[in-house]
């Protein structure tokens, strides 16, 4: 049923005096957190500098040298001034450095102390600024009262209701908004912890497909029957199940391919113009694919299954075999040149020596060798990276391989060192000297400078070096 016209009428009064002893109750109260003004800020006291014109007057403790005095005080007076003289000579120039370093933060607090009191000035006069801008937005909501009662009072009425609404949206966005603010708070610390995690899930997964994929080469081989022999050289071993495993740890230690491309990129010059190139240990073919880029021919060899198994994955000629049995098999002079990284730390010395000697009947005349491998000389790189590999039989001086490759009738053979220490990881030398330090302590400085150069020289150097020749 319809409202009678009165009864809405006073419902409408009502309304109105109720907004407007609302109204007047909020405008007294902005009247009362009006704030006072501020007074000024008291001026910042200077620093203390009482002290610094004696400091500056009795800072020499002792004077030049003595004389040269031949007699028995003399020698006395100048055997005791050596033993107490650079001491002394120690003291004054602590002194003259402490009394330098006074006068400057004398000057500087002075500095700061002018500084501070222009900002506490214009801080002081924003203060003002704003009360004064307060006052003035009282005065406008003070005259809003007569404007409002000039209005209709159903156009007031309307006003209520239309700002009732809008405080029911307002009331509803901040609910919903504390509501998002809540559940955003939730979701980012979820998503950190399992961010916290995700590197192992990932490396757990790579090894987990690397293995799956690793099994699955060989459940199709198996299912496949035995591939006939046409190389004439022994067929490969039974696959080792746990060869996918060398596979992940080469992936996590030794680097990404487009790292290890690029590193491996520099000795493409060596064996620009050959053919027939091997690569013992090819691991993930990332030199048999810089050789394939180069119209290079090229032939990769690895005892581990996974390795060999997911470089023919990518297109690349990969024979599965052991390196000294696979060289035997070639006919003499039939290679164009041989590349091995990162291997020949992985084999023993009976079975190095039998390898060397067989690659130089293997390589024509002229075609070159290359071994990188571990610089064990240099310490970062035995402890950050030999002994991290299993698999690795003994270090190899590069000395010692040099000479190897010698005796086994290759000639020209030069040893090219590769990835040095990161400079951030090397020890540092003392900064240069003074013109005044004392000469005792300027040798000690000069011998623990050298210590550092020879340590460096010695531990942190290159991490990686290569043994090239020529057959």
């Amino acid at each position: 049923m319809d409202e009678p016209l009165a009864a809405h009428l006073e419902r409408l009064e009502r309304e109105r005096q109720d907004a407007d002893r609302r109204y007047n109750d909020a405008l007294t109260a902005v009247d009362r957190a009006l704030p006072a003004g501020v007074p000024a800020p008291s001026p910042t006291p200077p620093a203390d500098a009482e002290q610094l014109a004696a400091l500056n007057d009795t800072w020499r403790i002792i004077a030049a040298d003595p004389p040269i005095d031949r007699s028995l005080k003399g020698r006395l007076r100048g055997f005791v001034w050596r033993l107490v003289g650079p001491i002394l000579g120690n003291q004054q120039r602590f002194n003259s450095l402490l009394v330098d370093h006074l006068n400057r933060t004398s000057a500087s607090l002075d500095t700061a102390r002018a500084a501070g009191d222009a900002r506490a000035s214009a801080l002081h006069a924003q203060l003002d600024a704003l009360v004064h801008f307060q006052s003035r937005l009282l005065q406008y909501l003070q005259t809003i009262t007569w404007y409002v009662d000039t209005k209709d009072r159903a156009t007031a009425a309307r006003a209520d209701v239309v700002n009732a609404g809008l405080s029911a949206l307002t009331d509803d966005w901040l609910k919903r908004w504390e509501s998002t603010h809540t559940a955003d708070a939730h979701r980012a610390a979820t998503t950190d912890r399992l961010r916290a995690s995700i590197d192992d899930v990932r490396a757990t997964a790579a090894q987990a497909q690397d293995a799956a994929l690793a099994l699955k080469r060989d459940v199709e081989r198996l299912l496949a029957g035995p591939a006939p022999d046409v190389s004439g050289s022994t067929p490969p071993p039974a696959p080792d199940l746990d060869a996918f495993k060398y596979v992940g740890f080469e992936n996590a230690f030794r680097g990404p391919t487009d790292e290890i491309a690029r590193r491996l990129a520099s000795y493409l010059p060596t064996f620009e113009g050959q053919s027939d190139v091997l690569d013992i240990g090819c691991g993930r073919g990332e030199f048999l694919d810089l050789l394939r880029a180069r119209g290079i021919s090229a032939r990769g060899l690895d005892s581990n299954h996974a390795m060999a198994e997911a470089s023919r994955a990518r297109g690349l000629d990969v024979v599965e075999a052991d390196a000294l049995t696979y060289l035997r098999g070639l006919d003499d002079g039939a290679l164009g040149g041989l590349f091995a990284a990162q291997v020949v730390e992985h084999l023993p010395p009976a079975y190095l020596t039998a390898l060397l000697e067989t690659a130089a009947h293997k390589l024509r005349p002229g075609a070159p060798i290359v071994l990188e491998t571990i610089n064990p000389a240099c310490w970062v790189a035995f402890f950050e990276s030999y002994i991290r590999d299993l698999t690795h039989v003994r270090p190899l001086h590069p000395e010692t391989l040099q000479y190897f490759l010698r005796a086994s009738g290759f000639r020209d053979v030069t040893i090219a060192y590769r990835s040095p220490v990161d400079p951030a990881g090397r020890l540092r030398d003392v900064a240069s000297q003074a013109p005044d330090t004392p000469p005792l302590l300027a040798d000690l400085i000069d011998t623990f400078n050298e210590n550092v150069a020879t340590l460096n020289g010695r531990m942190f150097t290159y991490m990686d070096y290569a043994a090239i020749g020529r057959r």
